[in-house]
Order: C-alpha cells, then structure tokens, then sequence
C-alpha cells in the first residue's frame, strides 16, 4: 500500500453494523453473552473487516478490541465457509496469549469454531495434536511462526494455505523495534503460502501516528486500509495526582496507608525497586505479590491468578503488567517516579475503571526532583494530548540476512536470484534495505554461512556454527528480549538501563575508554557487557557518569525533555492534582533552576568550574549535538551527557557554538566512529553483515535529526549561578 491517507471507513447507512454480522454471531453475543449492545469500535469494525480491508482498530484498554476483530472474522468464517487455518492471532508476550486463550476459545466454541494455541511453552505432543487438526483460530508469537515456517514436522504448505487474516494485538509493542520487521517479514512468508493478500488487523490503545503505521503494516497490500478510533464520550475525566514523597520507603508508607481495602497495581522502574517495595509493603502487613522478568514463568503466573482473586492487595510489576493481561478488577493504578513514555502513561492509566461505577485513576509518587520533573512533563504532554510516534526502526539490513537464511532452511535451500520475492513487492523491509541486498548475499556467502549450489543457496558451516544449535533456535528467536539491560555490582542488580546507553561513546571517553552510567545515585564504571545474557557487570567510581536515561528503561523522547523546560518554565499540566508536597518541591525547582526560557537552550556556568548546556533534546538529539560541540572545541575530557544536557569545557563560549550550530547539518552528522565495538556484537545477526554495515545500522538508530534541527533554530543564551 502506498503511504497515503488512510481510507475512510465505508458509509452504509442503511444497516445496523451489528445487523450485518453473521445471525449465528449476533444469537449469542446476545444470548450467550447476554451483551445488550456492541461497543463504539465494534460496531465501527463490522463492515470494513467484513468487507476483507485492512485496518488499525484503537480504543482506550478494556475498550473491546479483541472482539471488534474476532466477531466479525468469526461472521467471515460461517459467511464465507472458511476451513482450516483461516486466522492467525498474534501477541507480543506469551502470557498475553496464554490469557486471551480461554476468552477466544468460548466465543469459538459458541459457533462451532476452535482456538488453539501456539508459543514457545506448548509442548510437543500438544504440536502434534495442532498438526494432526488444525484449529481455526491460533494464538501465536512472530517468532513460532518463524519456527513453523522451517520446522520439517510441520508441511507449512498445507498448515498455511488457508490463512485468510493475520490480527496483530498491542501492536505498537511491536511496531517500535525490530520484531515489527520480523512480523511483517513471515506475515509476508505466509501470505505467499496462503496465495492470497491475507488480511492484516492491528489492535492498540497507544498509537500518536496511526496513518504512518497502517501504511509501513500493509506496504505490499492493494486491499483497503482504515484507521479506526471512534470518539469516546466518558462521563468523568480521569483522577491523576502528582505528589512528591522524596523515597521508596516513603512510597511504601503512603501506599500502606491509602486505599486499604481496595486493589491496586503499582509500576516501578526495575526489578530490584520491586522486589524493595514489596518488602517494605509487607513490612506493613500489607498482602503484596510481584510481578518482573526475573520470575519463572510459573511463579509469576502464580502471582498475578492470586492478585486477580484477592481485593484488599498490591501487586508491584514492571512494566510486564502494562499490556492487556487480565488481573482482575483494579481499583487503582499507583506509578513510582515517572512512566518512560506518554503511552505508557496511558497504558497503565486504562487498566483502572472497567468497573461501571469506577473512574479511571493514577497516582503518581515521585521519590526525587528529577522523577517529579519527568512526571510533571508526562502529565503535561497527556493533558496537551499528546502522545508519541511510534517509528519502526530504520535500515533493518540483518533481518534481511535472517530472512535469508531461514528460508533456506524452509526449503532446504532457496535460488540466490528468486528469495526475495518470498518477501513482496515493494520489498517489505524497505527500500534502502533492498538495494543493500546483493552486498549481504555476498558477504554471507564469503564467510560461510551460505553455501552455493548451482544458483540454489543452502545453509553453510559457519551458519551452522552460530546458529544451529536446538535446531536452529538462534536463528528463529529473533527479538524476545526487552531493549534493557541489567546492571549488576557483583550478583546485586542496581537497575535496568536501555541498550542504547552501550551503543555508542562519545568523543571524550575516560581513559582506556571504559563506560561511566549513573544509576541509583552514583557512578559506576562498566566492565563487562555480557549482551546474549543482557546483563552489564559494573563496579563504584567516583568519575561523573553518563546518566543516559533519567530512571526508566529508555531515553527520554524530545518532545518530554522539553517538556521538562516548559514545567520549569512555570506551566503546570492541566487536569492533574498536585500534591502539596508536589507544588512545593516543583517551586523550589523553578526557583533553583531559574534560567530555562521557552524556545532556548542555556549554557550554565557553575560555581564548581562545571559548565553545562541545557538543551532539553532528548539523549539521542545530545548524541549528536555533542558531535557539534567537539567540531567547535568546547567538550571536554569528561563524558557526560544525558536527557537534558551536555558537559562543556568550563570557558566555552556562546559565540563559537552558535557558529557551530548554525553550519551544521544534522543530516551529514556521522555518529559512526562513536559506534562501540560492543554495540556491534550485540546487534543481533550483526555477524551476517559486513563490519561497516552493521556499524552504519546502528549509527542510524541514533539519529534524531529532527529535534537537532528543532535546537539549531532555537535561541542560545548564557547563564551564570552564583557561588
């Protein structure tokens, strides 16, 4: 599809939507269900989904998604006498799909139609009872039907070709990372199996550019596509407070004590914050479950079924809860510091008032200045509207590598000059990516991990070396990990910081080019990135750090960071309480940080020779305006920057760096030297690429051009802080 404006969704006033569902369909959503009506993006669904278009469905969370897609595919399946495997379901997280399970499995059954399901925890037998009959229904990952594709028990031929419509839950989940590119990839696979444009169904809460990703979702489709996000009318706005509790065990004391006899879901930032709280929350007498990547599956399972039971409880999670898995009725959402992201914010804030006589809620306790700034931006940005584009990942060169290599093993090898059609046209990983292709073939056929017979390529040694054991698992496991990595003093983790804290160094860096993070109050110095285990093994320093996210899992986005300045700058966000304990720090902030003007960045001179500049770009923007800074000559042998600012020499200038920044072009900035060894060798499948163009691929991924330029055409003042 090519990139423009969203269709509309077909006019047809002469029918009820729900009059044109199947009557089977309609029967028991009325009687079985006992439902009296559909909801506002159910019945906005009906026709285009009947009709085979595709679409972007939106709707706050609990505002029925799932069954916006699943009634009308299920009306297309009597309507239309579908058999076999006619809809693929996929989620980003097996728990997910482990929850919506029993949920689809009734609404099948209700019609004579059957749910199955498929992840890496179904056993084998239970594959084999799959095989042996499909269902019509199956829940899946990207990455099980990657192993379907190759796997020899499975004769994906046939276990494929009736596949009529893939739905793609919480896709945004996956549209922001490079298992988005997966997913379209064997999404396109199938679609050559099934012979047919399969029709594609996204579902999300969370999207600030949903026209963009209906396009990049249906590149090679000539169908229809159509956003759908009806208007809501809600009879109450949202409760959000903001309030300042300055620590963790002062959180714990103030949910100890609020809102006892109610149900109330707490987000924390990483597990070892979690794993405190809880304590301290038991400590109270306060009955407390938890929920984090560092659990067994089982053992989390465990705790989530009986949060889902209790009433007078917490659960304290990372952001594992912050999708569509059901826990019940909760009466309360409560954030420790601030959400990564506006879309987080609203995830979390939707799983509150599913009840008819509850409103949704969200507390938010901050247990610093710099947490209480990013939550009163957060804030800000909701109450503007705001939320985040979600921007698939440029240049996915080594999932074009992957892709290779798996379809040679699909079928026992694949003709060297017909490959690529298995992945549509236009090319569905891009353009760039496409005429880089022929120089990957190369490279992989160089280095062994391709054999050539004849024109047909096969699996070489050096593949089978990298990749082949468990069958391949390697290969097909594309990306299950979160983007964060655990940071660890010896077995002790401090905290989870983003990959891209590790991915590049600036110029600077301290002697024998060792990395300093700030996490949890203090420097610590990297000595070992053990990236398949994700893990980062650090010891204390006393050299400033490079406090590269501010207490989440990622950078700050542009747009918070300067979000950040404007909260400075007096604007508090609207339809939010503020504490009293809130508006008084936020003031003392405003009073010690009196220099930020709207539309300018600062550069602050400090009593202790320390001069740094305010620009409120965000980490990856700062990346690249400190390329500019070094070309001036104003860095300095230190390395730091962060969100919000960059370090400079202590005499450094306004005058050279304005010149600077008004020659530069954001768009010829080379952040490629900057590029670690490291972050190559922690590129998945970076070893199927040639060494520069994994280095460019990762450069490329830390661009920001657009709020460099957004900096370049501010104002550019000086400060100077009294001793």
């Amino acid at each position: 599809m090519t990139e423009e404006p969203a269709a509309a969704v077909p006019d047809n006033t002469s029918a009820d939507p729900f009059d044109l569902l199947h009557p089977a369909v309609a029967h028991h959503i009325v009687n079985s269900l006992g439902w009296r009506s559909l909801r506002p993006l159910q019945l906005v669904a009906v026709e285009p989904i009947l009709a085979g278009d595709h679409a972007i469905a939106m709707a706050p969370t609990a505002g029925g998604k799932t069954e916006a897609a699943f009634f009308p595919l299920l009306s297309r399946m009597l309507s239309e006498d579908w058999r076999g495997l006619t809809v693929l379901y996929v989620c980003p997280l097996r728990a997910l799909l482990n929850n919506l399970h029993l949920r689809l499995e009734t609404y099948g059954r209700l019609v004579g139609r059957t749910v199955g399901l498929w992840h890496g925890d179904t056993s084998q037998p239970q594959r084999d009872r799959l095989l042996a009959e499909p269902p019509d229904i199956l829940l899946t990952t990207p990455e099980s039907i990657e192993s379907m594709l190759v796997s020899r028990r499975v004769d994906h031929q046939r276990w494929f070709a009736d596949v009529q419509s893939v739905v793609v839950d919480e896709a945004h989940a996956f549209a922001g990372d490079d298992r988005g590119w997966h997913l379209l990839a064997v999404i396109e696979r199938v679609s050559r199996l099934a012979g047919r444009e399969v029709q594609r169904i996204a579902l999300s809460a969370t999207l600030g550019n949903p026209d963009e990703l209906l396009a990049w979702l249906t590149t090679t489709c000539r169908l229809p596509g159509h956003v759908l996000s009806p208007t809501v009318e809600t009879t109450k706005p949202p409760e959000v407070t903001l309030d300042y509790v300055g620590s963790l065990d002062n959180a714990a004391l103030i949910i100890s004590r609020l809102h006892r006899g109610e149900k109330r879901l707490v987000f924390v930032d990483s597990r070892a914050r979690a794993e405190k709280l809880a304590a301290a929350l038991r400590s109270y007498d306060i009955t407390t479950f938890v929920s984090h990547g560092s659990l067994g599956a089982g053992e989390r399972r465990s705790a989530e079924a009986a949060f889902s039971e209790e009433r007078n409880c917490v659960i304290v999670a990372t952001s594992t809860l912050e999708l569509g898995i059901d826990v019940g009725d909760l009466d309360r959402v409560i954030q420790i510091d601030a959400p990564p992201t506006v879309a987080a914010f609203l995830q979390r804030l939707g799983r509150t008032g599913r009840r008819v006589d509850t409103n949704r809620n969200a507390l938010l306790l901050a247990t610093s200045d710099p947490a209480l700034l990013r939550g009163a931006s957060i804030l800000l940005r909701w109450s503007e509207g705001y939320i985040e584009p979600i921007t698939p990942p440029p240049d996915p060169l080594h999932l074009a590598a992957q892709q290779l290599l798996a379809l040679a093993l699909q079928d026992s090898g694949v003709g060297q000059h017909t490959w690529i059609r298995w992945l549509g046209d236009p090319f569905v990983l891009g353009p760039r990516t496409e005429a880089l292709v022929p120089e990957v073939v190369r490279h992989l056929l160089d280095e062994g991990y391709l054999d050539d017979q004849g024109g047909v390529l096969g699996i070489g040694t050096e593949a089978e070396a990298a990749f082949g054991h468990k069958h391949f698992l390697e290969l097909l496991s594309v990306f299950t990990s979160p983007p964060v990595l655990s940071v660890r003093h010896g077995r002790d983790e401090i905290g989870l910081v983003p990959d891209e804290a590790l991915l590049a160094r600036p110029p600077g860096a301290l002697a024998g080019g060792a990395a300093v993070l700030t996490l949890a109050g203090r420097s610590w110095q990297v000595l070992h990135v053990d990236w398949p285990r994700r893990t980062v093994q650090v010891e204390p320093t006393d050299a400033p750090g490079v406090a590269r996210w501010n207490g989440g899992g990622q950078p700050l986005g542009a747009h918070v960071a300067r979000g950040i300045r404007t909260v400075l700058c007096g604007t508090d966000p609207v339809g939010v309480e503020l504490s009293a304990r809130a508006k008084e720090r936020l003031a003392q902030a405003r009073s010690d940080q009196w220099w930020p003007q709207p539309d300018a960045t600062t550069i602050v001179r400090e009593p202790t020779a320390k001069t740094l500049w305010w620009t409120f770009a965000g980490w990856r923007a700062n990346l690249w305006l400190a390329a500019i800074a070094s070309a001036a000559g104003l860095r300095d042998s230190v390395n730091q920057l962060d969100d919000l600012a960059i370090s400079l020499d202590p005499d450094a200038g306004s005058d050279p760096l304005r010149s600077a920044l008004q020659e530069a072009d954001p768009a010829a900035l080379a952040l490629a030297p900057w590029v670690t060894g490291e972050a190559i060798d922690g590129l998945k499948f970076s070893e199927c690429l040639p060494r520069e163009r994994a280095t460019e691929l990762v450069a490329s991924r830390l661009a920001d051009a657009e709020s460099v330029s957004v900096v370049q055409a501010e104002r550019l003042n000086s400060a100077t802080l009294p001793p």
